[in-house]
């Protein structure tokens, strides 16, 4: 009989402790999407290899036109290791001057317009490497680049930047510091 009490209580407790079936459970809030620039695209870099190549892209399509705040050369997150070991030696053996790189390998410019991102496709070859064909109009011109990247760590990275007609970003970069 006391067996019979207990368990009786218990099942009323957890009766009363379960939502009905007329009680409706509102979702959480989404987390605000971040404004484009370096933190959402530290973020989507930890998303996926999409995620990161539409964030670095809204930075440029950003009302009123933008650009990446610069780092000092060689130790910008969204480059990979040997990348940024490239871009530190060309801008060391510029001393001062400009270098290989005089404009950003990501929008192919020194200043955005009008910039638009047309599309993305992404192509992943495994869990650490993936390509992004990458088409834009930036001040009325149409470009077309591949976007290398890999995976360090948590983040996707670009690796390299091929534009078509031209040598690749790091074959450019070696010959300059070779």
């Amino acid at each position: 009989m006391r067996l019979s009490l207990i368990a009786v209580a218990v099942c009323a407790a957890l009766a009363a402790c379960s939502p009905s079936e007329e009680a409706v459970i509102e979702p959480a809030d989404a987390p605000a999407a971040l404004p484009p620039g370096r933190p959402a695209i530290y973020e989507a870099a930890q998303v996926g290899p999409e995620e990161f190549v539409r964030a670095l892209y809204a930075v440029y399509a950003a009302p009123g036109g933008g650009m990446l705040e610069p780092l000092p050369p060689g130790q910008d997150p969204i480059y990979d290791r040997m990348l940024n070991a490239m871009i530190g030696a060309d801008a060391a053996q510029a001393a001062g001057e400009v270098g290989t790189l005089s404009a950003d390998p990501i929008c192919d410019c020194q200043d955005t317009g009008d910039f638009a991102l047309q599309s993305v496709a992404v192509t992943q070859s495994g869990p650490t490497a993936a390509e992004a064909a990458v088409v834009f109009v930036n001040a009325g011109e149409t470009k077309r680049q591949t976007l290398k990247l890999v995976k360090e760590g948590p983040m996707w990275k670009v690796s390299d930047v091929l534009v078509p007609g031209r040598p690749a970003l790091t074959e450019q970069l070696m010959a300059a510091i070779s």
